[in-house]
């Protein structure tokens, strides 16, 4: 099944162009179009809860038919299931990354918690975060819940290899995991796409408030001068 990465959030107010009103090689492009399904079933889920929405409305956002939706997903719980991927697939990219990388765990861990963040903040946060997974049959609601517990390992094995390494401090991985995905998921309870506060200074506010918690900066060292 094809997984589409999780993209950076819209500007306030923007809507994609619609790739059928649109000639040339963009029109005879599938991908594209399934894209541009799955990313206005997030801001229309978003705007409206998965219940208040329906295939019409995505449709009509995109300015197509109705059955035209059906070349791209079954059903509207197809679109949320896709949703969820689109998401967590950014996620467990960069977590893989960071497992393979040779750097401190330390270093890792923040690669992870700004991919987390940037997710999180995107348009697919409402779908991760928000929507039930009882909004999914259970097969597909089973695969979202093993992902997630993927990612929640990913984070553990990082944070020992952290305290292995010296890079972090004495803590208990599985409560320190539990702490950064509750902080971080609550993005999505809070952000909206038309704010202007961008995804990238929010995962860096987040990231310096995990790694300096609430403890006073030391002033910095300024040279005197002559």
């Amino acid at each position: 099944m094809s997984i589409i990465p999780a993209p950076p959030a819209r500007q306030a107010g923007t809507e994609p162009d619609s790739p059928w009103r649109s000639g040339g090689k963009r029109r005879r492009d599938r991908e594209l179009k399934r894209d541009a399904v799955i990313r206005a079933a997030a801001r229309a889920f978003d705007a409206r809860g998965f219940h208040n929405t329906s295939l019409a409305d995505i449709a009509l956002a995109l300015q197509v038919t109705k059955p035209t939706l059906y070349y791209y997903v079954e059903n509207k719980e197809d679109l949320l299931f896709q949703c969820f991927l689109a998401g967590l697939e950014g996620i467990e990219r960069t977590l893989a990354e960071a497992l393979e990388s040779h750097d401190d765990g330390r270093t890792r861990l923040r690669r992870v918690l700004r991919g987390y963040a940037l997710a999180i903040a995107s348009e697919y946060g409402w779908c991760m975060v928000r929507a039930a997974d009882q909004d999914l049959g259970p097969e597909r609601g089973a695969q979202v819940k093993a992902r997630k517990a993927g990612i929640d390992q990913g984070i553990r094995r990082l944070i020992r290899a952290g305290i292995d390494d010296g890079s972090l401090g004495t803590l208990d991985p599985k409560l320190t995991a539990f702490a950064i995905a509750g902080a971080l998921n609550w993005i999505a309870h809070w952000h909206r796409q038309d704010s202007s506060l961008r995804p990238e200074t929010i995962a860096e506010e987040f990231i310096g408030f995990f790694e300096r918690g609430l403890l006073p900066r030391p002033p910095q060292h300024r040279p005197s001068t002559p």
